[in-house]
């Protein structure tokens, strides 16, 4: 399937990109917002990417190597702290874009592992070349963990039986392909819920853990406000419901401040809130979820830096 960014119109009027700004896009992916995101800036703004993946980099090499305007680093949305402060670009960050989850690329290539709808090797790491792949911790971690990990990132209601199932099948020979996992999950899961495959929360969950996901978007939304200018717009876009609530909750309480009586006369400095939700969540319209059925899980929110 041919590479869709998410939401781009939207994401767009989110970012209220102006020509000689500064721009963040923590996920390059195959590079559709950042392409988009070029397009609106003139010789003087700058674009910064970031991606694990090295295909990600390669492609946008490719794409955009000979383009002043962009720069690429291999690693980590957390490293964009750190990358701003090394350019003097902190506070005057004008955007930040964050597309959270698995890109389409590396959902339909097997051999990366993602997928319980095509067979191949059970990796699931974003960075291929750092930490270790799903196979090897789903063979060596304690059935207690396995039933943990399933709970909280895939909120898996049968987690302690699918846990039990991954253990007593390991024992008749190693799980190393998705094919496989994926037979165990449904077989061990009693109640398939409609319209979504029995090994969808599994996959989630363990893809989740595996990459750190939620520790690494809480980590970057934590350094957020103090890259962006006054003004500056923060805009993340979820796929499912453990990041949006860490999205929601963060926006919330920066706009809220500190804790204190609410009948207690202060001043918005006084009382620290350093961000506002810019309108409601934002998801696909039926135009889009025509051609890009991945976007219906899609949630887009966007906040801007007080002064």
């Amino acid at each position: 399937m041919e590479h869709r960014p998410v939401l781009l119109d939207e994401v767009l009027e989110a970012l209220a990109i102006r020509p000689d700004g500064i721009y963040l896009d923590g996920t390059f992916g195959r590079g559709g917002h950042s392409a988009a995101i070029l397009q609106e800036l003139n010789e003087n703004g700058r674009l910064l990417a970031v991606d694990k993946d090295p295909q990600a980099i390669a492609v946008a090499k490719q794409r955009f190597g000979g383009d002043s305007r962009f720069s690429i680093v291999r690693g980590s949305f957390t490293m964009l702290g750190q990358e701003v402060e090394s350019r003097g670009w902190k506070g005057r960050v004008d955007g930040i874009l964050l597309d959270l989850g698995v890109s389409s690329p590396q959902l339909d290539d097997a051999q990366r592992g993602f997928s319980f709808r095509h067979d191949g090797p059970l990796d699931m790491r974003m960075d291929p070349d750092s930490g270790i792949s799903a196979a090897e911790w789903l063979n060596s971690a304690k059935e207690a963990e396995i039933a943990q990990v399933l709970k909280e990132y895939g909120e898996e209601r049968f987690a302690k039986r699918i846990a039990r199932a991954i253990v007593q099948q390991r024992e008749l020979a190693p799980i190393i392909t998705t094919a496989r996992l994926a037979k165990i999950v449904a077989e061990a899961n009693p109640k398939w819920e409609r319209d979504k495959n029995p090994a969808t929360r599994t996959f989630q969950a363990i893809r989740i853990f595996i990459n750190s996901e939620l520790d690494e978007l809480e980590l970057v939304l934590n350094q957020s406000v103090a890259m962006l200018a006054p003004g500056g717009r923060l805009a993340v876009i979820s796929f499912h419901s453990l990041e949006d609530r860490r999205v929601k909750r963060f926006i919330r309480d920066e706009a809220r401040g500190g804790d204190f009586p609410p009948d207690l006369p202060l001043t918005d400095i006084q009382l620290n809130r350093r961000l506002r939700a810019v309108g409601k969540d934002i998801r696909a319209n039926q135009q889009e979820l025509a051609v890009n059925p991945r976007a219906r899980s899609a949630v887009l929110r966007v906040a801007e830096r007080l002064g």
